[in-house]
């Protein structure tokens, strides 16, 4: 079902964030978008034309992603003024936005820099103004823009960040860069074409990442019976230990085989927890090993090789080891009684 609406103005992006969502009365809004100068709104059921309804913002949704366009807008204009790097594309994500850079790399120094001046200007509390102005106003030229769509009607409405930036949008933002509290940057990903991905965080998501990094710091501090500094190292020793023991299975394995002699016996063995991953063998006459390593490795979900009718590796589905032997029992069984 879809509800339309004539909107007072109309603005354009092609950085474009998500949609806001709430009710209209007591039935859900499934998602917003665009039909020329109406916003038309999707909705669960029907609506009366012409009756009066409450309509309810959900607010939460709406103020995450005012905290993530407005400081994008804030780090696109910060790079670009102190690196000259200009901003191609962005992307607000659920967990995490992106803002695509134009160019190649940035130096840890470069990211440390932007995130301190970034920080500087939520402290310094700057106003964010919106306006509209007519699309042949001068102005429009001297703002930040990719462009106007070919169906744009009505004035063009601006987001200016005081004496840092002008940007035409259609986003919502907040008023003042204070209500961004803080902007985390994660740091960078390679992009596409020469282009680098500045990972980042604002307001609240930085808040709710603390606090899960902080619940995660405590499961492993438990786990591992040792302090936050020393986690790393812990993981380590037991990546190490973990590795010597599958060492030792595989060689187990292979003495095992190695006392049944496999030229003409059919042999599976797996080391590991049914609920677990763990390591297998399959030995046994060449022709048969190479034709069946491959789909029992297929199977238990893992990887291998093999030679000279021996095929092995790892597992992560261990509780497919009934397959397996079922497999093996049907080769068995449509051999000759001479194979």
């Amino acid at each position: 079902c879809v509800f339309s609406c004539r909107i007072s103005s109309l603005c354009f992006s092609f950085w474009t964030s998500p949609d806001d969502r709430g009710l209209i009365g007591d039935v859900p809004v499934l998602r917003v978008s665009r039909r020329g100068a109406e916003a038309v709104h999707f909705v669960r059921t029907a609506l009366e034309p012409g009756a009066p309804v409450l309509l309810s913002l959900d607010w939460e949704r709406r103020f995450d992603h005012m905290q993530q366009h407005s400081g994008q807008h804030l780090i696109t204009a910060i790079a670009d003024l102190m690196f000259g790097f200009k901003t191609t594309s962005w992307e607000l994500g659920r967990q995490r936005s992106v803002i695509e850079l134009d160019t190649p790399s940035m130096t840890a120094e470069q990211i440390e820099a932007l995130e301190r001046s970034v920080n500087e200007k939520i402290r310094e509390r700057v106003p964010v103004t919106v306006r509209e102005l007519a699309a042949d106003d001068p102005e429009v030229e001297t703002v930040r823009s990719r462009g106007l769509p070919d169906d744009h009607t009505g004035p063009v409405r601006v987001v200016s960040i005081e004496g840092v930036d002008s940007n035409m949008c259609c986003g919502t933002h907040v008023s003042n860069l204070s209500d961004l509290q803080v902007i985390k940057l994660l740091g960078t990903e390679k992009g596409k074409k020469n282009k680098t991905n500045l990972v980042f965080l604002a307001g609240n998501r930085v808040l709710k990442s603390i606090e899960q990094s902080h619940t995660t710091e405590k499961a492993l501090t438990s786990l591992l019976k040792n302090g936050p500094g020393e986690h790393v190292e812990a993981v380590k020793r037991l990546q190490s230990s973990v590795k010597l023991l599958q060492k030792g299975d595989s060689e187990f394995m292979n003495i095992i085989a190695n006392e049944i002699g496999t030229e003409e016996t059919l042999l599976f063995l797996t080391v590991g927890d049914e609920k677990a991953a763990g390591l297998f063998l399959l030995a046994g006459p060449v022709e048969a090993v190479e034709n069946l390593g491959p789909r029992v490795a297929e199977l238990l979900g893992g990887k291998g090789a093999g030679k000279q009718g021996r095929f092995q590796g790892k597992a992560t589905k261990m509780s497919q080891r009934g397959e397996v032997q079922a497999l093996l029992q049907e080769f068995i069984s449509h051999q000759s009684p001479e194979a």
